[in-house]
């Protein structure tokens, strides 16, 4: 399991367009684009990794009200055991009449 997977299934659960890295279709008035910030890994006395560390931006883009959305997605990140680490808007942009807004999520993994 990667925090990628966990974060795409959560999303679609609330109906909105999600990909990886570029919006690639013709962008519908709200989705999101996933853009991986780090994984590290957690050392034991043994020094061998344990656990490891993902951290995802989720980058939402609506061209209207984005406050029920955003909401809507903490609310579902911390249902699903995620952890978000910030959330920040980040503007309007005149160009394409988007409210940019990201929320940033963390998330363990266990290796075996």
């Amino acid at each position: 399991m990667s925090l990628l997977t966990e974060l795409k299934d959560c999303i679609s659960k609330l109906g909105l367009p999600v990909e990886t890295g570029v919006f690639s279709a013709p962008a519908p008035d709200t989705y999101a684009v996933l853009i991986p910030l780090s994984e590290t890994f957690d050392l034991a006395a043994d020094n061998q990794p344990h656990i490891r560390i993902e951290e995802v931006r989720i980058s939402l883009f609506a061209k209207g009200n984005y406050n029920a959305v955003k909401n809507a997605l903490t609310e579902t990140l911390l249902a699903a055991g995620i952890t978000v680490t910030a959330r920040q808007y980040i503007g309007f942009e005149t160009e394409t009449g988007y409210h940019h807004y990201n929320i940033d999520a963390a998330d363990y993994f266990e290796i075996p």
